[in-house]
């Protein structure tokens, strides 16, 4: 290489020349200093891959003799294989990105379509519901109006006749002042006969209620407002986490307990639904599996025939539990719709044996996955303490060895169509399964 640069003029030797035209022309290049190994004066050509630098062939002599070193135009070439890699990879991830563009704009569309729809159908209910209050003020409106008319209207009645009563009494009056004054005393005695046998007859008197007003409608409309103030404000409460559930960008799964810890859940077990072989503690955050039968009451929440259990709260958006669990043979722990069968043993009762519930099996040294009465061995080590964690909006249910790194156990990825509860089955006496606090 001459290591020289030439311009049109001064090139024609080298296309001429015989001698010359054997040497390789390139496109001229700046800093071509750089380019020169500033030990030795000579062309860098080689690349040192152990020091990842430029050197001449006298230095793989000397300073990077043993050294993994190629021909610079070796190098390049597996560089540029590397560079169409990575240029494969970027076009890739524009795509990616692309497609992510394409799915945030119509999610974007989506979310206004929806938010809009959702807003009209609010209008629509609350007008509705306004509709229907109003309809029942004018009912009561319309009832009170019909005892006064009635009310009004017998009373009306009632002053006619006793006017009339007190008119025929006057004229009585006159008539008996009259005869008191005449002197004859067969007119007197026989007209005395008549006025004092009509003078018998007297009405009824009438007793009037003093203290007449619509305060037991006003009473009954009072409790209502107040029953109807307290539902309300029950079921608002839930309409909140619904709305805060509709998110375009779902945030990924939590890592460690500590990040899994910021969406902790306090539950405690439903004693309106616990088997009567039951028994509950620790202000129902644990229960246990009895010989004995429990006295409970009946209630069309109870799990009459199979031993389990459901949480009293319902599990909406992101939320994260842990439970702790003993057992000679296994226990279940699961979660579930609250319109799961309760009476009986047939499967679609028992958690894992039907559509509606998924569950974790738990032995001492194995573990299953069971949903729609589908049995899974996930084929990893058993945990006496399990982290579950739901993502309801995405649909997302998982089960976590609890320790600091959170060993997942079984994922599982479906749609759900309400609020689940956890559940339990104890599947022999003695065994104990506790809802764990954060700690």
């Amino acid at each position: 290489m001459c290591l020289a640069s030439f311009c049109e003029t001064h090139l024609k030797p080298h296309l001429l020349i015989p001698g010359l035209k054997k040497h390789k022309l390139v496109e001229a290049s700046e800093n071509l200093e750089e380019k020169i190994c500033s030990e030795h004066d000579k062309v860098l050509e080689i690349y040192c891959r152990t020091d990842q630098s430029f050197i001449c062939y006298l230095c793989t002599m000397h300073k990077h003799r043993g050294h993994n070193t190629v021909a610079a135009k070796a190098e390049r070439t597996e560089k540029q294989r590397e560079l169409k890699e990575e240029q494969m990879k970027s076009q890739q991830r524009i795509q990616k990105k692309q497609k992510e563009v394409q799915e945030l704009k119509q999610a974007v569309n989506t979310i206004k379509l929806s938010a809009q729809t959702a807003v009209e159908d609010s209008e629509m209910i609350f007008t509705e519901m306004i509709s229907s209050m109003e309809n029942r003020c004018s009912e009561v409106t319309k009832l009170i109006r019909a005892q006064e008319k009635a009310e009004l209207s017998r009373a009306e009645r009632l002053l006619e006749e006793l006017e009339q009563e007190i008119a025929d009494l006057q004229r009585r009056v006159t008539e008996l002042e009259q005869l008191s004054h005449t002197d004859d005393h067969i007119h007197f005695l026989q007209s005395f006969q008549s006025l004092h046998v009509s003078g018998r007859e007297v009405s009824p008197s009438i007793t009037v209620n003093q203290h007449l007003s619509f305060d037991g409608v006003r009473k009954c409309l009072y409790d209502l407002k107040k029953r109807l103030e307290e539902f309300c404000q029950m079921e608002f409460i839930k309409i909140p986490e619904h709305a805060a559930a509709v998110q375009m960008i779902l945030p990924s799964e939590p890592k460690i307990r500590e990040d899994f810890l910021h969406y902790f859940c306090d539950l405690t077990l439903d004693p309106n639904t616990v088997n009567y072989n039951l028994i509950l503690s620790e202000k129902n955050r644990a229960v246990t599996c009895s010989e004995r039968r429990q006295q409970y009451s009946d209630h069309p929440e109870r799990f009459d025939s199979l031993w389990q259990v459901l949480s009293k709260e319902s599990v909406c958006g992101r939320c994260y539990w842990e439970v702790e669990w003993s057992s000679e043979r296994s226990v279940f722990i699961s979660v579930s719709y609250k319109d799961i069968s309760r009476k009986g043993k047939g499967k679609e009762r028992w958690f894992g044996g039907n559509n509606q519930s998924w569950s974790l099996r738990c032995f001492s040294s194995s573990l299953f996955f069971w949903h729609n009465n589908v049995k899974t061995d996930l084929r990893v080590p058993s945990s006496s303490r399990i982290g579950v964690y739901v993502d309801h909006s995405s649909g997302t249910l998982s089960f976590y060895s609890v320790s600091d790194t959170m060993k997942l156990l079984h994922r599982v990825h479906t749609t759900f169509t309400q609020p689940l509860y956890t559940g339990f089955w104890l599947r022999c006496y003695g065994s104990t399964v506790r809802l764990c606090d954060s700690k």
